[in-house]
Protein backbone atom coordinates (compact mmCIF):
# COMPACT_ATOMS: atom_id res chain seq x y z
CA UNK A 1 0.00 0.00 0.00
CA UNK A 2 1.41 3.35 -1.02
CA UNK A 3 1.70 5.55 2.03
CA UNK A 4 2.99 9.09 2.37
CA UNK A 5 6.49 8.69 1.06
CA UNK A 6 9.19 11.17 0.10
CA UNK A 7 10.10 9.25 -3.05
CA UNK A 8 8.31 9.05 -6.37
CA UNK A 9 5.43 6.54 -6.46
CA UNK A 10 7.06 4.48 -9.24
CA UNK A 11 10.31 4.25 -7.23
CA UNK A 12 8.41 3.17 -4.13
CA UNK A 13 6.61 0.48 -6.16
CA UNK A 14 9.92 -0.81 -7.51
CA UNK A 15 11.39 -0.91 -3.99
CA UNK A 16 8.34 -2.86 -2.81
CA UNK A 17 8.77 -5.31 -5.69
CA UNK A 18 12.44 -5.78 -4.83
CA UNK A 19 11.45 -6.61 -1.26
CA UNK A 20 8.75 -9.03 -2.32
CA UNK A 21 11.10 -10.83 -4.71
CA UNK A 22 13.86 -11.10 -2.11
CA UNK A 23 11.48 -12.30 0.61
CA UNK A 24 10.11 -15.02 -1.66
CA UNK A 25 13.65 -16.33 -2.08
CA UNK A 26 14.68 -15.61 1.53
CA UNK A 27 17.56 -13.44 0.33
CA UNK A 28 19.06 -10.11 1.32
CA UNK A 29 20.34 -6.98 -0.40
CA UNK A 30 22.94 -4.29 0.23
CA UNK A 31 24.07 -1.19 -1.65
CA UNK A 32 27.32 0.53 -2.55
CA UNK A 33 26.51 4.05 -3.69
CA UNK A 34 28.52 6.93 -5.01
CA UNK A 35 26.59 9.37 -7.25
CA UNK A 36 23.22 8.56 -5.66
CA UNK A 37 24.54 9.39 -2.18
CA UNK A 38 22.40 6.85 -0.37
CA UNK A 39 19.27 7.43 -2.43
CA UNK A 40 18.86 3.75 -3.27
CA UNK A 41 19.08 2.79 0.39
CA UNK A 42 16.64 5.55 1.26
CA UNK A 43 14.13 4.32 -1.32
CA UNK A 44 14.45 0.76 -0.06
CA UNK A 45 13.99 1.73 3.58
CA UNK A 46 10.81 3.65 2.75
CA UNK A 47 9.24 0.17 2.46
CA UNK A 48 7.92 -0.98 5.82
CA UNK A 49 9.57 -4.23 6.88
CA UNK A 50 12.62 -3.73 4.67
CA UNK A 51 14.85 -4.71 7.60
CA UNK A 52 13.86 -8.32 6.83
CA UNK A 53 15.67 -8.19 3.48
CA UNK A 54 17.92 -5.09 3.42
CA UNK A 55 21.21 -5.50 5.29
CA UNK A 56 22.42 -1.93 4.70
CA UNK A 57 24.57 0.14 2.43
CA UNK A 58 27.78 2.03 2.04
CA UNK A 59 28.02 5.53 0.61
CA UNK A 60 31.51 5.63 -0.82
CA UNK A 61 31.70 9.02 -2.46
CA UNK A 62 35.49 9.21 -2.40
CA UNK A 63 37.95 6.89 -4.07
CA UNK A 64 39.65 6.39 -0.71
CA UNK A 65 36.47 4.94 0.79
CA UNK A 66 35.84 2.81 -2.28
CA UNK A 67 39.26 1.28 -1.66
CA UNK A 68 38.98 0.98 2.11
CA UNK A 69 35.39 -0.25 2.50
CA UNK A 70 34.67 -1.99 -0.81
CA UNK A 71 38.16 -3.25 -1.67
CA UNK A 72 38.29 -1.45 -5.02
CA UNK A 73 41.87 -1.81 -6.23
CA UNK A 74 43.87 1.41 -6.60
CA UNK A 75 44.99 0.20 -10.04
CA UNK A 76 41.35 0.09 -11.20
CA UNK A 77 40.78 3.67 -10.11
CA UNK A 78 44.05 4.83 -11.69
CA UNK A 79 43.45 3.05 -15.00
CA UNK A 80 39.66 3.33 -15.41
CA UNK A 81 38.46 5.89 -12.84
CA UNK A 82 35.56 5.66 -10.42
CA UNK A 83 32.97 5.99 -13.19
CA UNK A 84 33.74 2.71 -14.91
CA UNK A 85 32.63 -0.87 -15.33
CA UNK A 86 35.68 -2.16 -13.48
CA UNK A 87 35.02 0.08 -10.49
CA UNK A 88 31.31 -0.73 -10.05
CA UNK A 89 32.05 -4.44 -10.46
CA UNK A 90 34.50 -4.29 -7.56
CA UNK A 91 32.12 -2.08 -5.57
CA UNK A 92 29.31 -4.62 -6.00
CA UNK A 93 31.39 -7.63 -5.04
CA UNK A 94 33.00 -5.77 -2.17
CA UNK A 95 29.61 -4.72 -0.81
CA UNK A 96 28.42 -8.33 -0.64
CA UNK A 97 31.42 -9.16 1.53
CA UNK A 98 31.20 -6.00 3.67
CA UNK A 99 27.45 -6.31 4.28
CA UNK A 100 27.07 -10.10 4.26
CA UNK A 101 24.24 -10.02 1.73
CA UNK A 102 23.05 -12.26 -1.10
CA UNK A 103 22.70 -9.39 -3.61
CA UNK A 104 24.25 -5.98 -4.05
CA UNK A 105 23.68 -2.87 -6.11
CA UNK A 106 26.58 -0.55 -6.93
CA UNK A 107 26.46 2.80 -8.75
CA UNK A 108 29.02 5.42 -9.74
CA UNK A 109 28.45 8.25 -12.16
CA UNK A 110 28.63 11.89 -13.13
CA UNK A 111 25.39 13.45 -11.88
CA UNK A 112 26.45 17.01 -12.74
CA UNK A 113 26.07 19.79 -13.31
CA UNK A 114 29.88 19.88 -13.46
CA UNK A 115 32.50 17.15 -13.60
CA UNK A 116 31.76 15.75 -17.03
CA UNK A 117 34.42 15.12 -19.67
CA UNK A 118 34.30 14.06 -23.32
CA UNK A 119 34.80 10.42 -22.25
CA UNK A 120 32.55 10.63 -19.20
CA UNK A 121 29.85 13.24 -19.81
CA UNK A 122 27.36 14.49 -17.25
CA UNK A 123 24.59 11.91 -16.98
CA UNK A 124 26.84 8.86 -17.45
CA UNK A 125 26.20 6.30 -14.71
CA UNK A 126 27.79 2.88 -14.37
CA UNK A 127 25.68 0.33 -12.46
CA UNK A 128 26.32 -3.19 -11.23
CA UNK A 129 24.27 -5.88 -9.57
CA UNK A 130 26.00 -8.86 -8.04
CA UNK A 131 25.11 -12.05 -6.25
CA UNK A 132 27.46 -14.75 -5.02
CA UNK A 133 27.88 -16.16 -8.53
CA UNK A 134 27.64 -13.34 -11.07
CA UNK A 135 28.00 -9.61 -11.58
CA UNK A 136 26.07 -7.69 -14.22
CA UNK A 137 27.45 -4.30 -15.21
CA UNK A 138 26.08 -1.71 -17.61
CA UNK A 139 26.04 2.02 -18.17
CA UNK A 140 23.32 4.50 -19.03
CA UNK A 141 23.52 8.05 -20.32
CA UNK A 142 20.72 9.88 -18.51
CA UNK A 143 19.37 13.29 -19.50
CA UNK A 144 18.34 16.07 -17.17
CA UNK A 145 19.67 17.87 -14.16
CA UNK A 146 21.50 16.36 -11.18
CA UNK A 147 18.32 15.30 -9.42
CA UNK A 148 16.86 13.74 -12.56
CA UNK A 149 20.05 11.76 -13.26
CA UNK A 150 20.05 10.39 -9.72
CA UNK A 151 16.33 9.51 -9.75
CA UNK A 152 16.60 7.77 -13.13
CA UNK A 153 19.49 5.76 -11.71
CA UNK A 154 17.32 4.54 -8.81
CA UNK A 155 14.48 3.39 -11.03
CA UNK A 156 16.78 1.77 -13.59
CA UNK A 157 18.82 -0.25 -11.12
CA UNK A 158 15.82 -1.35 -9.01
CA UNK A 159 13.96 -2.50 -12.13
CA UNK A 160 17.00 -4.45 -13.34
CA UNK A 161 17.41 -6.06 -9.91
CA UNK A 162 13.80 -7.28 -9.93
CA UNK A 163 14.36 -8.92 -13.32
CA UNK A 164 17.62 -10.59 -12.24
CA UNK A 165 16.18 -11.94 -8.99
CA UNK A 166 13.25 -13.43 -10.87
CA UNK A 167 15.63 -15.15 -13.32
CA UNK A 168 17.65 -16.83 -10.59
Amino acid sequence: MLATTAIAPQTFKLAEQVGSSLQQKQQTLCTAESCTGGGIGYAITEVAGSSAWFNGGLITYTNALKQKLLLVKPSVLEKHGAVSEACVQQMATGAIVACDADWSIAVSGVAGPAGGTADKPVGLVWMAIANGESCWCWSEQFAGDRSQVRLQTLDTVLDKLINLIELQ
